[in-house]
């Protein structure tokens, strides 16, 4: 019988990967927490459909931190090209607001007028260390519930033994 785990690297890039799609585009990263623990379970679903043996709790920990890394670099490069959408949005929240608050913070318009500077690449990878570590955390909780889900495999019924309940001779 082959006792050899599947590899985890496919899982993690398919689950991580969509992970990070849907956690940068804009509108839908508001549920950007639930898109990395959605991967992370899709990660473990697959590790677990491709698995002869049955896989604890650990492995899926082990394939969700895989999926919430690569989730963090995917929506790190998938980030960048939209920033000025998420800049524009932020300006016109942050303007609406103003409208109807009557205390806004002091260097508040001129924020608006200049805008955020441009990605520099200090921030780049700032952002990316504190996004992996959040990320491979959420990745860890959806790969153990994924696999609490779809980990178990069900054994199947022995051939040749016998049982002592179903043997007609025995009272």
């Amino acid at each position: 019988m082959n006792n050899e785990r599947p590899s985890m690297l496919i899982p993690a890039l398919v689950g991580g990967g969509l992970a990070g799609l849907f956690s940068a585009i804009p509108f839908l990263n508001c549920l950007c927490c639930l898109w990395i623990i959605g991967g992370a379970m899709l990660s473990s679903h697959l590790l677990a459909k491709d698995s002869r043996v049955n896989l604890s709790s650990g492995d899926g920990a082990i394939v969700g931190v895989f999926a919430g890394i690569v989730a963090a670099v995917a929506h790190a490069v998938i980030n960048i090209p939209l920033q000025a959408v998420n800049v524009q949005i932020a300006r016109r929240f942050l303007e609406r607001l103003a409208q109807f608050a009557e205390n806004m913070p002091s260097g508040l318009n001129a924020w608006l007028e200049q805008g955020p500077g441009g990605v520099t690449l200090p921030m780049f990878f700032l952002g990316l260390l504190l996004s992996s570590v959040i990320f491979a955390a959420l990745g860890a909780l959806g790969g153990i519930i994924g696999m609490a889900l779809f980990g178990k495999k069900k054994t199947p019924p022995q051939q040749g033994g016998t049982d002592v309940t179903q043997d007609p001779g025995r009272r």
